[in-house]
């Protein structure tokens, strides 16, 4: 069966010009021939005649015509055949051309135009056979990362290598195709009776390519997600059977991507719609963003020891017109994925510096940062221009960042974290413990606070006791002058070992659960601790006055809150 199925041949009407001109010449030194027969057969008497000294040898006019018509078949000739030259060039030049309409120039195998009507063709020949077509989705992990960091050569390279040791375990009849970047598709017909032929065929895929490929003296490392789909599951052969295999093996790719990657899964009809609600989704939250959906809740900060609130960390929350309210574990990594986090956390902190700026002086905000502003060169400026509209001062916000944020680039950590702590935003380490951050970071990286993460702390209240642990986290914490918030506090138990390990900001359930905005504005100003509570009088300046008067000692707990205080 040829590869090239579907792709335009030569145009009808060249071929037929072709044709025309080729009868045309060809009539012309058919006729010059015969004229030629018929000149010889007058000449050549004469012309023996005259050699034999008989007579005066043919008319001037007949040798004449007669030398004409030699010299019209030789030019015919010599024209016919650089005709036929022209007509293989031409040739040559188009299957050329077939072939990279049917090609991919990179890797030598098919590409998208040529597999879809290869793969219908199969089907039908499956069909007839008694036999079934696999159709297999290949995308390579990660592969961008590879292209950043050692250039569109290096990828060149690892593809074809990809490539071959695909090809190397097809089996007979089975054809390879690129589709484009890092994605490649297989047709595979295989017997009905035998599907765990393909299965075996994913492993191997998946198995070889996992060795290093060797480019430029180095070595570099890919996985592979695959999806497979197979004719069995169509309802009927039709025009549009490939396009449907390849899109069910696009969804089993994706699916096998999104639970674990190096992997390989058959289609289901629930992956379809699993896919459907992630399609919705991420249209809801691009949506959401420019209707203003994301708004900031906030969690209260409190000193462990005294129970005196200190500030607020603030979590967005997605108030979705179907979905209802929405916690950020379930919206914040899509919003990653599709490249909108950045906008979304940007518009959530807006809001929250603006609520903030309403409180008491004293209270802190916190913020959480994804890894992935973190990797924009310009994250600090579009955080400082943030703070200059809503008129708060960087003193009171505190920014957190996550140990896995250390291992991405620490160069450009370190730059951002440097920038905003020289313009007064405090910086803290969150979820600390979980085994990414090291001393040795920690002193390099000018942090003010550490954070525990809550899995430590709510083991504090369970069978399993972490108290050495945090208490080591604090010892930490202590030597290099880190103050240490423990999140996840869920109960009185928790905090009182707590109290009894060390001095901790602490924050969790047990103080209460995140509230939106409102709720903590009235609850404050039930408090006396709104920015319009926490007005100083002016201060007394040298000859006033006032400053002879006398202070009454017990006014303290009446007085007005002080800024800072």
């Amino acid at each position: 069966m040829s590869d090239r199925a579907n792709i335009p041949h030569r145009s009808a009407s060249g071929d037929r010009r072709r044709a025309e001109r080729d009868i045309v010449l060809l009539g012309i030194i058919a006729a010059s021939i015969i004229m030629l027969v018929g000149h010889a057969s007058a000449v050549m008497p004469g012309v023996l005649e005259f050699l034999e000294g008989e007579g005066s040898g043919p008319a001037q006019w007949a040798a004449s015509a007669l030398l004409l018509n030699i010299a019209l078949i030789i030019f015919g000739w010599r024209r016919y055949r650089d005709l036929v030259g022209e007509v293989e060039k031409s040739r040559i030049a188009e299957e050329e051309a077939r072939e990279l309409a049917l090609t991919d120039p990179l890797t030598g195998s098919l590409n998208r135009r040529s597999i879809l009507p290869l793969t219908e063709e199969l089907v039908i020949d499956a069909e007839k056979a008694d036999k079934a077509v696999a159709f297999v989705m290949i995308d390579l992990d990660n592969f961008k990362q590879i292209n950043d960091l050692n250039g569109h050569r290096a990828g060149d390279c690892m593809l074809i290598e990809i490539a071959e040791r695909i090809r190397a375990h097809l089996p007979r009849g089975a054809k390879l195709a690129r589709l484009g970047g890092d994605e490649f598709a297989c047709v595979v017909p295989y017997d009905r009776s035998s599907p765990d032929l393909i299965d075996q065929l994913a492993a191997k895929i998946i198995d070889s390519t996992r060795q290093p490929v060797q480019v430029n003296g180095g070595e570099l490392a890919v996985g592979l997600s695959l999806g497979l789909s197979t004719s069995v599951e169509l309802d009927q052969p039709g025009p549009n059977m490939a396009g449907e295999l390849l899109h069910m093996a696009d969804v089993a790719m994706y699916h096998a991507k999104k639970t674990g990657r190096n992997r390989y899964d058959w289609f289901a009809p629930e992956m379809e719609r699993e896919l459907k609600l992630r399609s919705e989704l991420e249209s809801g939250i691009r949506r959401g963003i420019m209707r203003g959906e994301f708004v900031p809740f906030y969690e209260q900060q409190v000193d462990v020891e005294t129970g005196e609130l200190t500030g607020f960390e603030m979590l967005a929350r997605w108030q979705s017109p179907t979905l209802g309210l929405v916690t950020p574990d379930f919206f914040i990594p899509v919003a990653e994925e599709i490249g909108c986090i950045a906008e979304l956390s940007e518009a959530v902190i807006g809001q929250a510096l603006a609520d903030a700026s309403r409180w008491d002086p004293s209270l802190t905000l916190s913020v959480n940062i994804s890894p992935i502003q973190l990797r924009d060169p310009w994250f600090a400026q579009k955080l400082l221009k943030l703070l200059a509209e809503a008129k708060f001062p960087p003193e009171r916000l505190e920014i957190e960042v996550t140990e896995s944020c250390l291992h991405e680039n620490i160069g450009l950590v370190r730059s951002l974290v440097t920038s905003l702590k020289n313009q007064g935003v405090s910086v803290s380490l969150d979820d600390f413990g979980t085994g990414y951050a090291s001393i040795a970071q920690l002193r390099a990286l000018p942090f003010d606070r550490i954070k525990i993460d809550r899995s430590f702390i709510a083991e504090l209240g369970r069978s399993g006791d972490n108290a050495a642990l945090v208490s080591a986290i604090t010892s930490i914490g202590k030597g290099m002058r880190l103050p240490v918030t423990a999140e996840g506090i869920e109960s009185e138990s928790v905090r009182d070992r707590l109290r009894g390990l060390g001095q901790f900001k602490g924050q969790g359930y047990f103080y209460g659960r995140p509230e939106p905005a409102e709720k903590v504005l009235a609850r404050l100003k039930s408090e006396a601790r709104l920015a319009e509570d926490c007005k100083t009088e002016p201060r007394l300046q040298f000859g006033d006055p006032l400053k002879d008067l006398p202070q009454d000692e017990e006014a303290g707990d009446d007085a007005p809150r002080a800024a800072g205080a």
